[in-house]
């Protein structure tokens, strides 16, 4: 008689355990088992605990053999605690649900790509440099991580493509994770042409679920060696992974932001470490944390300065819209950009305008000086509460009145910045009526067929302008794309989150890197209120280390990561009083836990963002030193255990290092 632990698939919130069961048929871990809890099928780890027989449970019957790998299983509770959360969070990320397709009827997702490729004749000396190093480590077996800090257009896919062969030659498999689903397709075109489109699978979140399964399945059987996906492909059922690639490494999204709230490149490395594998990490606008890795020599960093086709990046200017304002101007382009694009468009030319609206809260600001009004105690930009009246910071949680004067300058001119895609698209229609235009934002995408849509009249020339949030600076590539307008940049270098410069330079840098693709030199023209900022000064000038060495001693200043960890603790409950009643405790319980080390923990509050449906969000931001992380995880691991026992009526969930405090 063998005794297991098992994770049920149990969703109450009452319940976070190993469940132990007997079997008396070779159960292995990873194995998925039915047994007698209910109607619910498991994944399971085998270990020989103490326990009393005559109260244990027998497994009913084996379902799938070997369902999980050990490395996957060992992950998953490996997941568990590095985010504290529930056992059955962590191993439902490592499966799908479904049932085998009948032979010959499986769904094939991606079935109309021919594969679109074509073969340069050599690397450039910068890529072959690269590819070379990092060969180097494959050949030694041996665990590495590199970042490729290559400015746009340098040829960063043909550097994944050559050391994806590399492992597939070595008989190692591969990951290949894109930030966004609306990339997938150009990048399985490419892959199809240089792989053969037999030796790929895809996974991402828009797949249906017969798709999904069936992909799945493939990658398991073995019959797919290289692993196309976004987020979620990093769980892929691959065997001996020797490289997985993460394109464009600072997006957001590569964080998820729900439950399980995991970061996509520890996974990636804790995989990796079960087989001696290569991380590449690419981008160019590395993160400002794994820049900072880079330095310390966790990473080791590779460049590419010049695009592959020699053509020069693209001259960025910024339109100052108070000058605009002071002249007159009220409309939503800047005199320069309107004249650009007039030119442009009547060239034969195509043009990509950003405004990242969709998504983020209004911010207040002085249109005569630029002043924003921020917290005095986080530095972050305070969001206007209409229903309240009040400005609030969501990362402390204080509010303040609206000032009815600048404290800058003293102007009355106060203003709610907001501008979205729709209206910049009315706009282009009204003053471009000769020319196509299309939107290309969430509210746009109900389905992947309107993204390959959307794509394809863009790509072919029928849509001359394209309108979007950040999906059309993400790795879009179009020959004919001579001028990127940025409508606000303010919309992102003004949103409450301390990584907001950050995000703005890399913005800025990504959609400049649509443009001039071709063999003409692109334009990019910045509209803003503030263009002396350190952010937009940098990205003008195409200079990521002088961004870097501004906002890492401002991290250092305000303790931000990379020098803490931020641990922000939600609690949703179906009233008010319910969830700050335990917000509150939970605070008590963290300040009292160890009195040689208090963490700074920002005032409870109300989560802004929150729609939960008939329930209330309330949340405690802890920002603890760089190296305590794991011991507040295993506090409020504690915590949520009294939760469950007392039966609180509320769930607790914890994201570390989150991209929004909302």
């Amino acid at each position: 008689m063998v005794y297991v632990n098992v994770v049920v698939n149990n969703k109450s919130k009452y319940t976070d355990s190993l469940f132990t069961y007997r079997t008396n048929d070779g159960a292995n871990a990873g194995d998925l088992v039915k047994l007698p809890f209910g109607s619910h099928n498991t994944v399971k780890e085998a270990v020989l605990p103490d326990c009393d027989e005559d109260k244990i449970k027998e497994i009913s019957e084996i379902v799938q053999p070997g369902l999980l790998s050990e490395e996957m299983t060992k992950t998953a509770l490996w997941m568990k605690h590095r985010y504290g959360i529930k056992y059955y969070d962590a191993f439902r990320c490592f499966t799908v649900k479904g049932k085998p397709a009948k032979e010959g009827k499986e769904k094939e997702p991606y079935k109309n790509i021919a594969g679109k490729y074509e073969r340069p004749q050599a690397l450039t000396g910068e890529q072959q440099r690269t590819v070379s190093r990092i060969s180097e480590a494959m050949d030694a077996g041996r665990q590495e991580n590199f970042l490729i800090h290559g400015v746009t257009a340098s040829g960063k896919t043909e550097v994944y493509m050559e050391a994806i062969e590399k492992a597939i030659s070595m008989g190692k498999t591969a990951i290949m994770l894109v930030p966004e689903i609306s990339l997938t397709r150009q990048v399985i075109e490419t892959f199809a042409g240089r792989f053969g489109k037999n030796n790929l699978a895809v996974l991402h979140s828009k797949l249906t679920g017969r798709e999904r399964y069936d992909e799945w399945s493939r990658i398991k059987r073995g019959e797919a060696r290289i692993v196309i996906g976004a987020r979620m492909g990093v769980f892929a059922p691959l065997k001996d992974i020797g490289l997985i690639v993460m394109d464009e490494e600072h997006e957001a999204s590569y964080k998820a932001d729900m439950t399980p709230k995991y970061d996509t490149v520890d996974i990636a490395l804790k995989r990796l470490g079960f087989y001696s594998g290569v991380l590449i990490l690419g981008s160019a606008t590395p993160s400002v944390v794994s820049y900072a890795r880079a330095e310390q020599g966790i990473y080791k960093l590779l460049t590419l300065k010049e695009r592959y086709n020699k053509t020069p990046l693209p001259k960025v200017e910024t339109a100052d819209m108070r000058k605009e304002l002071k002249e007159g101007n009220t409309s939503i382009f800047s005199g320069t950009l309107y004249d650009s694009m007039k030119e442009e468009l009547e060239a034969g030319r195509q043009v990509i305008l950003l405004q990242n609206r969709r998504g983020y809260s209004s911010f207040v600001s002085c249109r005569n000086c630029g002043t924003v009004m921020k917290c005095p105690e986080c530095n972050i930009s305070l969001t206007y509460h209409k229903d309240r009246d009040r400005l609030m910071c969501h990362y402390c949680g204080r509010t303040f009145k609206v000032p009815k004067t600048c404290p800058e300058c003293g102007s009355s001119y106060i203003k709610y910045f907001g501008i979205g895609t729709e209206q910049v698209e009315e706009a282009v229609k009204k003053f471009f009526p000769d020319f196509k235009a299309d939107r290309l934002d969430l509210d746009a995408l109900k389905t992947r067929k309107d993204l390959d849509r959307i794509l394809a009249a863009f790509e072919s020339g029928e849509t001359r302008v394209l309108v979007g949030t950040q999906l059309v600076a993400k790795g879009l590539d179009f020959d004919n794309v001579a001028l990127v307008g940025i409508i606000a940049a303010d919309v992102t270098l003004n949103i409450p989150d301390y990584r907001s410069t950050e995000r703005t330079f890399q913005l800025i840098t990504q959609a400049a890197g649509r443009a001039g693709r071709g063999n003409r030199q692109g334009k990019v023209i910045i509209q803003t209120y503030e263009p002396d900022n350190y952010s937009i000064e940098a990205a003008c000038s195409h200079d990521y280390e002088s961004f870097f060495s501004r906002e890492i001693a401002m991290r250092e200043l305000m303790k931000y990561p990379p020098f803490s960890d931020l641990i922000m603790v939600n609690f949703t409950a179906e009233d008010d009083e319910t969830a700050v009643s335990w917000g509150e405790r939970c605070r008590r319980y963290i300040e009292n836990a160890d009195e040689n080390d208090r963490p700074k923990i920002l005032a409870p509050k109300f989560s802004a963002s929150f729609k939960g449906k008939d329930a209330v969000r309330y949340h405690i931001l802890i920002k603890c030193p760089k190296g305590n992380r794991n011991k507040y995880i295993y506090y409020l691991e504690n915590f949520n255990s009294i939760m469950i026992n007392e039966k609180a009526g509320c769930n607790m969930d914890i994201d570390v290092n989150p991209y929004s405090a909302y």
